[in-house]
């Protein structure tokens, strides 16, 4: 009996020591900026496009890094906020895929990753996207009714958020969750996760107070974020909406139906970028 009794105090401990460390460490777990790190390894140049560096002012005083890659006869802007892994430079194939569509690309790295200034947080990644939606609208004089907001992963969620503060043309959402609450009941489920998640990302409800059409691009095949949450945010958003099932893991789905892709971020984009 008194060694069932100490195995159940050192179970109910240890169960206790992995909840507090969830809820003292969650920034750590969500933000990886350096996997595989925060050294840029290559450049639009590499990928035969004109670029510049650009250097952004959060309204809390950092400096942020970015990349301005101009398409020839451009139709828009799309401002890219990208994942919770790696920088910028790991982005080139999007950027292609932008080029590709006509558009010009803003896209920056978030506090603490790659040259960007700081360490990332929910409010302040906020910031920082807020930061780049001034530089196009302001410093450049881009028009809001030609930028398109897309986010990635958690990239979407911030893109969600900015897209309530703001009015852009458009709102892509790619591969993301319907809230950091969901996610974290599917990775956790044996936790008492709506007492210990501090972070919010709640895309789902900021999609619901949306003023501008949103795209929702999903895999069923996503082996991180679940397809139910792609509908999830889906069924929040008012119209105008739509959704567009590709196929292939979550960090590479994008690239494996790269034809349905190109073809539904296309039609899109058509629809709601002014001529």
């Amino acid at each position: 009996m008194r060694g069932f009794l100490t195995l159940l105090i050192a179970a109910a401990s240890f169960y206790v020591l992995l909840a507090l460390m969830l809820f003292l460490f969650q920034e750590k777990m969500v933000f990886l900026p350096n996997m595989p790190g925060r050294t840029l390894t290559a450049t639009p140049k590499d990928a035969g496009f004109d670029f510049e560096d650009v250097t952004l002012e959060t309204s809390d005083g950092l400096k942020l890094h970015g990349w301005y890659v101009p398409a020839a006869q451009a139709r828009g802007v799309v401002l890219f906020l990208h994942g919770n892994a790696g920088n910028i430079s790991h982005r080139l194939d999007s950027i292609a895929i932008f080029h590709e569509l006509g558009l010009d690309t803003l896209i920056i790295d978030y506090r603490g990753y790659g040259r960007s200034q700081g360490k990332p947080s929910e409010r302040g990644i906020y910031l920082d996207a807020e930061a780049a939606w001034h530089y196009l609208v302001s410093s450049r004089g881009v028009a809001a009714d030609r930028v398109i907001v897309f986010g990635r992963s958690l990239g979407g969620a911030v893109a969600a958020w900015l897209a309530n503060q703001y009015t852009p043309a458009a709102l892509i959402i790619e591969s993301s969750f319907s809230s950091a609450l969901d996610i974290a009941r599917k990775l956790y489920p044996f936790m008492p996760v709506r007492l210990i998640t501090r972070l919010e990302f709640p895309v789902s409800l900021h999609v619901s107070r949306l003023q501008c059409p949103l795209l929702v691009v999903h895999s069923r095949d996503d082996e991180i974020i679940p397809f139910t949450m792609a509908e999830a945010i889906y069924e929040s958003a008012a119209e105008p909406k739509s959704l567009l099932e590709i196929w292939g893991d979550h960090n590479n789905g994008f690239l494996l139906s790269r034809d349905r892709y190109l073809s539904g971020l296309n039609e899109f984009i058509q629809k709601n970028l002014p001529q």
